[in-house]
Parts: C-alpha cells; sequence; structure tokens
C-alpha cells in the first residue's frame, strides 16, 4: 500500500472506531465488525480499489453520524414533548 492511502486507511480505522463508542448494540460488536471488515480487505493492493474502499467506509461514517443525530433527536422530543397517544387522548 503507498504512503498516503495508507495513512487514509488508518485515519478511516481511527475515525470509525471512534464513532463505533456510542453504536447502539455496543462498542465491543462494532469494533469487532470493524476489525473484521479491515482485515477481509488487508491484501487489497490495487490504489483505485483502496480508493473505493475508503469511499465506501467514508458513506458508513456518513451514515453512522445521520444513526447518532437522529438517536439525540429523539431523546430530545421524549424529554420536551408529549407523546402524541396521551395528547390524542385528552379532552379539551
Amino acid at each position: 500500500m503507498a504512503n498516503p492511502l495508507k495513512s487514509e486507511v488508518i485515519r478511516l480505522y481511527k475515525n470509525l472506531l471512534y464513532l463505533g463508542r456510542d453504536y447502539p448494540e455496543g462498542s465491543a460488536f462494532f469494533r469487532q465488525r470493524l476489525k473484521s471488515a479491515f482485515m477481509k480487505n488487508k491484501d487489497v493492493t490495487d490504489p483505485e480499489q483502496i480508493r473505493k474502499l475508503v469511499g465506501r467506509g467514508e458513506f458508513v461514517i456518513k451514515e453512522l453520524e445521520a444513526l447518532y443525530f437522529l438517536k439525540k433527536y429523539r431523546a430530545m422530543k421524549k424529554r420536551y414533548y408529549e407523546p402524541e397517544n396521551v395528547i390524542a387522548h385528552c379532552n379539551f
């Protein structure tokens, strides 16, 4: 693997590892899946294929961020708004 690509792959791994701390199924589960995904592709040497894999990893980062933002939004909504089914049963 060329040096610039190696640093990109390491950066991607570290970013994913950091984001995996808050994974709903647990950080140990996420870390295991992350490691197996990277080990599966450890023998890839084609720079173009490595770039595609890094791009896929960056897409996963965006998906994880969206998952976490949705989780935070739902938590905030629960704190500040009454559940909708309770409002429907009230007689005003």
